[in-house]
């Protein structure tokens, strides 16, 4: 720099100090990656985790199915026990000694006399027919049937 300064020689001559700066350089580590058998390890555990998840959640839906088919059952159980008490009510009302004999009367029917007694012939029990005392036309023999050969 010249010593004479925009018309003044008072000015002190400054010298130009540049400040020395070293450049450094900045070592910068990069992490490395993370090797393949690990990463398929995080990989295996999150899939892992995925499907044990899925499971606990479709048994939960299973569950909360169950349970509102169970309500839906003891629903429909109460209903029915309702109506089949209603039902008893009126098999009562309907099976009443008086209501049944007011009913016979009003359709022509009347008490059996007790002195009465049923013919001997006409009994039969089980559903097995019962051979008739007289005797038959055909030389005394008596008809034969599934019992009597």
């Amino acid at each position: 720099m010249p010593a004479y300064i925009q018309g003044n020689l008072a000015v002190e001559q400054r010298t130009e100090n540049k400040a020395k700066v070293k450049e450094r350089k900045k070592i910068v580590y990069r992490n490395k990656s993370l090797p393949v058998q690990e990463k398929l390890l995080y990989l295996f555990t999150v899939a892992v985790c995925v499907v044990v998840a899925g499971v606990i959640i479709w048994r939960y839906a299973q569950i909360y199915e169950m349970s509102s088919s169970i309500k839906n059952v003891e629903q429909k159980i109460a209903q029915l026990e309702a109506e089949n008490s209603v039902l008893k009510q009126k098999v009562d009302a309907l099976s009443d000694n008086q209501r049944l004999e007011e009913e016979a009367r009003s359709r022509g029917f009347s008490v059996a006399d007790p002195n009465l007694t049923k013919p001997q012939g006409s009994t039969r029990s089980s559903g097995q027919s019962v051979a008739s005392k007289t005797p038959s036309a055909g030389g005394g023999a008596s008809k034969k049937t599934k019992d009597r050969p």
